[in-house]
C-alpha cells in the first residue's frame, strides 16, 4: 500500500527538489468557525505560492493520507468542521483502517508531512502541556512528534491556553531546538511574548535553513521549532488574554471538557470573550506564519544537498 496520496503539483516539485510547505487541516475544520476557516485556508496557499513555494494541506481523506487538498476537498471539511474528527498519530491507523476522514492536527501533519519528504510546515500554535498538566500529564502528542520527526514547524509559539514554562521544559527535555525569529522572546500565540525566552534568535530565513541542513545532516532526528510572534498590531494585550484564558478553563472544568474537546472550547471561548479580536488575530498570525514558512522552505531547497 502507498503509504501517503500525494497531490500531483506537490509531488513534481518534490521530485524536482523545489520547495512545499505542509499545512494542517486541524485548523479548518475545528479552529475556526465557518466560512472563515476556508477563506484563511485559501489565503494561506496563497500567501505560500506568493512567496514561491508550493502549499500542500494534509488530511485524511476516506482512509487515504492526502498531501494536497483540493479547494473542493478544503471546502468540506471547512463545511462539515467538527463533525470531521480530530486526527493525531494514534488515530491514523484506525481512520486507514476504516476508510474514514480525519482533521490532522500538528502531531499528524508532522509524520504525514515526513512520509512525503516535506521539510517545513506552518500551523497557528504548537501543543502543549496543560496547566495542571504535572499532575493531570495532559501533555499533547505535538511534544513528543516535535522529538521524533523531522520536519520545521514555524508557528507563533505554544497556544496561550498552555503551561509554556513546561513546555518548554519537555522541549529542551527531547533536544528540539526552539529558534526565535527576530525575538529573544517566546511567543504565546495571541500574545508576543509569554514571559520565557528562546534557545536562540535568528533574523533571516536562511539562518533557519541552515540549521535544518545541519541538524538533520548530523543525524539529529525531530523536529525544529521557529517561534515566530504575531505581527504586533494583531497581538492583545496578556493582561486580558490571561484572564480570558483563566475563565475559560474554568467554565472547561465546570462542564467537564477535557481531552480533543478542550483545545477548541477553549480558543472558542477566548474568542467569544474578547469580542471576536482572537478571531482575527488568530488568522492574521496564520497568514504570517505561512509566508514566513515559504520562505523557509526557499531557502532550503536552494542549499546544497
Amino acid at each position: 500500500m502507498t503509504r501517503v496520496d500525494v497531490d500531483d503539483e506537490v509531488a513534481a516539485a518534490l521530485r524536482d527538489e523545489q520547495p512545499v510547505v505542509a499545512l494542517e487541516s486541524t485548523i479548518v475544520a475545528h479552529g475556526m468557525p465557518w466560512p472563515q476557516n476556508v477563506e484563511t485556508a485559501f489565503a494561506a496557499e496563497d500567501a505560500i505560492r506568493a512567496q514561491g513555494a508550493v502549499p500542500a494541506t494534509i488530511a485524511i481523506v476516506d482512509g487515504k493520507l492526502k498531501v494536497g487538498l483540493t479547494r473542493d476537498e478544503l471546502e468540506r471539511f471547512g463545511q462539515r468542521g467538527p463533525r470531521i474528527p480530530k486526527a493525531s498519530r494514534r488515530d491514523i491507523p484506525l481512520l486507514v483502517a476504516r476508510r474514514a476522514s480525519g482533521a490532522t492536527t500538528v502531531a499528524a501533519t508532522m509524520l504525514i508531512a515526513e512520509m512525503a519528504e516535506v521539510r517545513v510546515f506552518a500551523t497557528g500554535g504548537i501543543g502543549g502541556v496543560h496547566r495542571g498538566g504535572a499532575t493531570s500529564f495532559d501533555i499533547s502528542a505535538d511534544l513528543q512528534e516535535l522529538a521524533r520527526t523531522s520536519v520545521a514547524v514555524v508557528c507563533a509559539g505554544a497556544k496561550s491556553i498552555l503551561d509554556i514554562g513546561l513546555t518548554l521544559e519537555y522541549l529542551e527535555t527531547h533536544g528540539v531546538p526552539v529558534i526565535g525569529y527576530r525575538t529573544n522572546r517566546f511567543p504565546a500565540f495571541f500574545v508576543r511574548d509569554s514571559g520565557f525566552g528562546v534557545d536562540a534568535r535568528v533574523d533571516a530565513p536562511d539562518e533557519i535553513a541552515r540549521v535544518m541542513k545541519a541538524k538533520w545532516a548530523l543525524e539529529l532526528s525531530g523536529g525544529i521549532v521557529v517561534a515566530n510572534p504575531i505581527p504586533e498590531p494583531f497581538a492583545l494585550p496578556a493582561g486580558r488574554t490571561e484572564q480570558a484564558i483563566e475563565q475559560a478553563i474554568a467554565e472547561a472544568e465546570a462542564h467537564g471538557v477535557a481531552g480533543k474537546s478542550l483545545t477548541p472550547f477553549l480558543l472558542e471561548r477566548v474568542h467569544a470573550m474578547t469580542g471576536g479580536e482572537s478571531l482575527r488575530s488568530n488568522i492574521e498570525l496564520v497568514l504570517d506564519n505561512a509566508r514566513l514558512a515559504a520562505k523557509v522552505a526557499v531557502a532550503y531547497a536552494a542549499m546544497p544537498r
